[in-house]
């Protein structure tokens, strides 16, 4: 390996906002411009150092903390070193090799280069003011609909909410299961997406689950059917009704739910209203974030891959894409639809992340609707 694949190089970053989620944030956020300016990417970083007058607010064992980390760089996690300092403020110096030219190769007829920008759909908003929007509308709304942790198993992330519509004695259940690409983001941050199913009558239960590369993809999968199954054991406890269980996920959160239709010990589940999900995991193992989770064993990408699986022929399944997603998104969800013998994709206006609205009123709504009623 020659020197300048060996040298690093220092981007240095400053907050000084007082809440260490805003100042995470802010300094990560500077250090990933760093990181794109130099034509790098997270994987590059090799180590951190975060300096602070308050080591404790800022450490990562928070799960405030580790879950504003991932905002910025999901899994991708070089060694972070705390150190205290005098000084007011959060200050972040990150080291990361250089950038070393792509393979000349290529992937379902994209370079890697494009390859990489077809599967970053971050590229398609402000991710920073996304995720704070995300936080403060989500904990709203859990805050007025009395949203509370149940545990559906004994790990940190096998916890769940649940948001009953008023005075309904038996409601059924409409499962939400969160994207973040495996790796990032929290069940409190997709809350204000349940009014419109809530206003119809239905239970929405949103589980979070353990994220990569800590977890595996096998173990968020399990953890998934897991939640269901509690659901439904817990069904007569929390005045839900069983037979009549539904299931969504949005992008990675797609890809999970469409797994658990094919997990053997999962519910029967009568619907499944699948949004812009990764169902073909072979591509991802040509980039940084697929050999990260492993993919790039193709044999396990295959095994973890829903368009290799048998059609769940007792479910309903429906599918969606956002207008504003690119080709390889919205070819994604098109392919299982096909394999699957389902309705091609219902185009919603918006990106990979706006569509949600939709779930709140307009065409994804009554899709959602038509799918769980079967009309």
């Amino acid at each position: 390996m020659s020197a300048s694949e060996t040298a690093l190089h220092e981007i240095v970053a400053h907050s000084a906002e007082t809440d260490p989620v805003e100042a995470l944030r802010d300094a990560l956020g500077d250090i990933l411009a760093g990181l794109v300016a130099a034509s790098c990417g997270p994987h590059h970083l090799r180590e951190m150092v975060w300096e602070t007058d308050r080591p404790e607010a800022f450490h990562v064992s928070r799960h405030t903390v580790e879950l504003a980390y991932r905002e910025t760089f999901a899994g991708f996690r070089p060694p972070i070193r705390l150190q205290p300092r005098t000084e007011p403020g959060l200050t972040i110096r990150a080291r990361h090799a250089a950038a070393q030219p792509l393979p000349d190769a290529l992937v379902d007829g994209y370079t890697l280069r494009e390859l990489g920008r077809q599967y970053s759909p971050r590229l398609q908003a402000d991710m920073k003011a996304l995720f704070r929007q995300w936080s403060r509308d989500g904990e709203a709304f859990r805050a007025r609909h009395g949203g509370v942790d149940l545990a559906y198993g004994p790990g940190r992330f096998e916890t769940l909410d649940l948001y009953r519509p008023a005075g309904a004695a038996r409601a059924p259940i409409f499962v939400f299961i969160h994207g973040g690409y495996w790796q990032a983001s929290d069940k409190v941050q997709h809350a204000q997406f349940a009014q419109g199913l809530l206003d119809a009558g239905y239970a929405i239960a949103m589980p979070n689950y353990g994220l990569a590369p800590e977890m595996p993809l096998e173990g968020s999968i399990a953890q998934c059917t897991a939640a269901l199954n509690f659901l439904v054991r817990e069904a007569d406890a929390l005045g839900l009704d069983a037979g009549s269980l539904h299931v969504s996920g949005h992008s990675a959160g797609g890809h999970l739910a469409a797994m658990t239709l094919c997990a053997p010990d999962a519910p029967p589940i009568a619907s499944a209203l699948l949004l812009s999900g990764l169902y073909h995991l072979d591509p991802l193992g040509h980039l940084p974030l697929g050999r990260l989770l492993g993919l790039d064993d193709t044999a396990r990408a295959t095994r973890l891959s829903p368009i290799a699986q048998p059609r769940p022929t007792a479910t309903r399944i429906a599918f969606a894409v956002g207008e504003g997603e690119s080709d390889a998104f919205k070819a994604q969800s098109a392919a299982l639809a096909a394999t699957w013998q389902a309705q091609s994709p219902l185009i919603c206006p918006g990106h990979h992340f706006s569509m949600l609205e939709g779930l709140n009123g307009g065409a994804l709504l009554d899709l959602a609707l038509q799918t769980a009623e079967g009309s």
